[in-house]
């Protein structure tokens, strides 16, 4: 039995630039065996691009919604999109 796979775009807000939330993103999604990238955008905001199954995208988005120490993230926004593949899970430049 194959587990159905999802793909989320999420949105982390608040200070999440400048305190090591990329990293340690990356480092969370590549635990739970998630693919996918991570970058920061100009407005201030983390983007997250994540496909696997959603028990996994969802442990994902509940630690992305607490981040890591030095994070005070106000609001992580979530949707669907188009199912991808990703070999591994990378970091891309700002957007």
């Amino acid at each position: 039995m194959t587990t159905a796979t999802e793909t989320w775009h999420l949105f982390a807000r608040g200070r999440v630039q400048g305190v090591g939330y990329r990293a340690a993103c990356a480092d969370r999604a590549t635990s739970l065996g998630l693919g996918g990238w991570v970058r920061n955008r100009a407005d201030g905001s983390v983007e997250v691009m994540a496909s696997g199954p959603r028990e996994r995208l969802e442990a994902l988005r509940v630690w992305m919604e607490a981040g890591p120490p030095a994070a005070h993230v106000s609001k992580v926004d979530m949707a669907q999109a188009e199912p991808q593949s990703f070999d591994g899970f990378d970091w891309l430049p700002t957007a």
